[in-house]
């Protein structure tokens, strides 16, 4: 049953065990004791973008920062070894649009744009290595998602936030047009329309109200309850890095970012998963599944998270040790839900197949 904004802000407020309590029943209904993972390998195309939000410590102007299409085959080759299920494609968003140096690159690979750098880079994933393809490239157009949903097992976007206020003067997203919230609900919406498994989610300790938190978590909400797309919600904390205009902005303190994984519990529906970073949330991921977590995304044996780059993934076999020891299972699911496979293309229902799983495999410790 759906809680309006008032009766949440309210129990936030007032009873947040409540929260809590319910949040925890949720994730014990729908999904038992099994925490899931994907096991994956990490592709920064460029850290090139079009945005410069004050907390990111991914982007650089530098067009060195490209891999190559050799240099894309030698980090697949390397999660082929290590038997991963995804190859998680993040970038900055459109470079072109802002640097030159992008554009020289994209002409001398004979591409007009980074979508079709980004679809080419799939097309090498699936076809070459049948490693299954996510791709996050930012704000996208319908032909932009034409472009890129053959080849590609899921998508994602991060809303990060509803509120239009985080362009304003001092805050993080100023110098970042393109993390105006309601062009990346539209890419969000577009995806729905099209029928693309899609993750999303919210950045939270960047300076947003509770309130705000609880308006985005709405927001996503409502749109898959408009289209059915949203596999999986992530609660993302924000983790200051080094050199950049927020380095010394203050996180989110635990019990607020363990209540606001509770609140996406409760408001989004049932069966999309909530997911946590474990590696931003290394001393708490207990707490967060207590809470009504059950997902714990993309973890790599082979690459690290190169936007948040001084958080360590955790050993995917201590991770399992130590949920086991506390009465979880970790299971490995792929980049695309069971009950979402109807909705891909040809291609990746042929390396689906070759996988020779459709559900989640345990992993034992």
């Amino acid at each position: 049953m759906k809680v309006s904004f008032e009766t949440l802000i309210s129990l936030a407020m007032n009873e947040p065990n409540e929260i809590l309590s319910r949040a925890q029943q949720i994730r014990a209904k729908q999904y038992g004791q099994r925490i899931s993972i994907s096991k994956s390998v990490f592709l920064p195309i460029t850290k090139q973008c079009r945005n410069d939000c004050n907390y990111c410590g991914f982007v650089s102007d530098s067009v060195a920062t490209w891999m190559t299409p050799d240099d894309i085959r030698a980090t697949l080759r390397a999660g082929k070894q290590a038997e991963v299920g995804e190859a998680l494609f993040t970038m900055g968003e459109k470079p072109e649009d802002k640097h030159e140096s992008a554009r020289e690159f994209l002409h001398s690979q004979q591409v007009p744009n980074i979508v079709e750098y980004t679809r080419d880079a799939n097309e090498i994933s699936l076809s070459e290595f049948q490693i299954l393809p996510h791709s996050n490239p930012g704000v996208l157009t319908e032909e932009d998602l034409k472009i890129l949903k053959p080849w590609n097992a899921s998508m994602g976007l991060m809303l990060e936030n509803s509120s239009s206020r985080f362009q304003n003067k001092g805050m993080p997203h100023e110098n970042s047009p393109y993390k105006n919230p309601t062009k990346r609900k539209t890419t969000i919406e577009l995806a729905g329309k099209m029928k693309i498994p899609f993750t999303s989610g919210i950045l939270v300790g960047i300076g947003e109200t509770r309130e705000e938190r609880i308006k985005s978590l709405l927001d996503l909400a409502d749109m898959h309850l408009k289209y059915d797309h949203l596999q999986e919600i992530i609660v993302q904390n924000f983790q200051p890095l080094p050199n950049t205009p927020m380095e010394n902005h203050q996180p989110l303190d635990k019990e607020e970012f363990i209540l606001t994984v509770a609140l996406a519990r409760l408001i989004l529906p049932e069966k999309v998963s909530i997911q946590v970073p474990p590696n931003l949330n290394q001393g708490r991921i207990l707490e967060t599944i207590q809470a009504g977590a059950n997902d714990l995304g993309g973890v790599s044996p082979v690459s690290i998270d190169y936007v948040n780059y001084t958080s360590p993934w955790p050993k995917i076999t201590e991770l399992a040790e130590k949920l086991n020891t506390n009465g979880y299972s970790l299971v490995e699911r792929l980049p695309v839900y069971p009950q979402y496979i109807k909705w891909t293309s040809p291609q990746i229902k042929e390396v689906l197949g070759e996988k020779n799983y459709y559900d989640y495999r345990s992993i034992s410790n």
